[in-house]
C-alpha cells in the first residue's frame, strides 16, 4: 500500500498518523492502527459519546442529530416487514433506538463504550458491550451510522452482522467519503479523517468490494447532506484554530453542488440486501 496522507489526531492526542492507500479495495487504511483505542474515545470531545451541547458546535450538532434521526426513521420504515426488527450497531448513547422504539420497532443495540451505555441506560434503552452477547434471533434491519470505520478486524466483524440479518432483510450503513470534495479540499485538516478512532476510510467501491464476498449487494445510495457542512465546521477549526462559520457554510455548500453531478458526498449511506 501506498502513503495517501499524512495527518494528525486533532481532538483528543495530537499524535500523528499516516493513511495508507489499499488500490485494489479503494480503501484508505490508518497507520498505525493503536492496539490501545479506548483511550482516544476518553474525551468530552467525542460528542457521540457524552450528548454534550456546551460549545456552540455541539449545539449545532444537536440540532443536526435530532432531524437527522427522523429521518432516518423514514429511512427504515421502508425496509420494514412484519416483526419490525431492529439492530444498531454502535447505538452511542441509544438516541436512534429510541426514536424506533416508539415507531413500534422491537430493538437492540450494541455499544461497546461503557459511558455509552451508561447515557442509554437512563433513556429505558439498555445496550449490550458486543455482538456475541445475542444468544438467538435475526433482524430485518441492521444499521451502523457512521461506526463501520470505526471496527477493527473489519471482515470478521461483517460477517459478524450479516449473520445476524434476516435472509430477506436490509444493512443500513453510514460512512465518511474520502473522495468528496471538502474531504478533497481539507486534506490533512479533514475532521472526518478523525484518526486514529476512524480506521478505515471508504469508497463506494471499497464498500462494494468489502461486501461482495459475505454476498451483499447495495440496492442504493443516498446522501448525507448535513455533514458536509458540520465536517467543514470542524475542519476549518482544526486548519485555522478559529470557529470560520462562512467559510465552513460555503464549503459546506459548495461540497454539497459538486456533489449533485459526482455523486461524492461528504458521508454516504448505503443500503445493501442480500444478493
Amino acid at each position: 500500500m501506498k502513503s495517501y496522507l499524512k495527518t494528525k489526531d486533532h481532538s483528543v492526542s495530537g499524535e500523528h498518523f499516516e493513511l495508507l492507500f489499499d488500490a485494489d479495495l479503494e480503501l484508505l487504511v490508518t497507520h498505525p492502527q493503536p492496539k490501545d483505542l479506548g483511550k482516544y474515545y476518553e474525551s468530552e470531545s467525542y460528542i457521540s459519546h457524552t450528548d454534550s451541547s456546551t460549545s456552540l458546535i455541539d449545539k449545532i450538532y444537536q440540532i443536526v442529530k435530532r432531524y437527522s434521526l427522523s429521518k432516518k426513521g423514514r429511512l427504515i420504515s421502508q425496509y420494514a416487514k412484519n416483526e419490525k426488527t431492529l439492530l444498531d450497531f454502535g447505538a452511542g448513547t441509544g438516541d436512534f433506538l429510541l426514536t424506533a422504539k416508539n415507531e413500534n420497532w422491537t430493538v437492540t443495540g450494541v455499544e461497546p463504550h461503557i459511558g455509552a451505555r451508561a447515557k442509554s441506560s437512563e433513556k429505558g434503552i439498555a445496550l449490550l458491550e458486543d455482538i456475541s452477547e445475542i444468544k438467538s434471533g435475526k433482524f430485518e434491519v441492521i444499521t451502523l451510522w457512521h461506526v463501520l470505520e470505526h471496527l477493527p478486524d473489519l471482515n470478521k466483524q461483517i460477517e459478524a452482522l450479516v449473520g445476524k440479518l434476516e435472509q430477506e432483510g436490509t444493512l443500513i450503513i453510514a460512512v465518511p467519503n474520502f473522495k468528496s470534495h471538502d474531504a478533497r479540499h481539507y486534506k490533512n485538516f479533514w475532521a472526518a479523517y478523525d484518526v486514529p478512532r476512524h480506521l478505515w476510510h471508504f469508497s463506494k467501491k471499497a464498500i462494494e468490494k468489502l461486501f461482495e464476498p459475505h454476498d451483499m449487494k447495495i440496492i442504493a445510495v443516498r446522501p448525507m447532506l448535513f455533514d458536509a457542512f458540520y465536517v467543514s465546521l470542524l475542519s476549518e477549526k482544526y486548519k485555522t484554530g478559529r470557529q470560520n462559520y462562512l467559510k465552513a457554510f460555503y464549503r459546506g455548500l459548495f461540497s454539497n453542488m459538486k456533489a449533485m453531478r459526482s455523486k461524492e458526498h461528504s458521508s454516504l449511506i448505503y443500503i445493501l440486501q442480500k444478493a
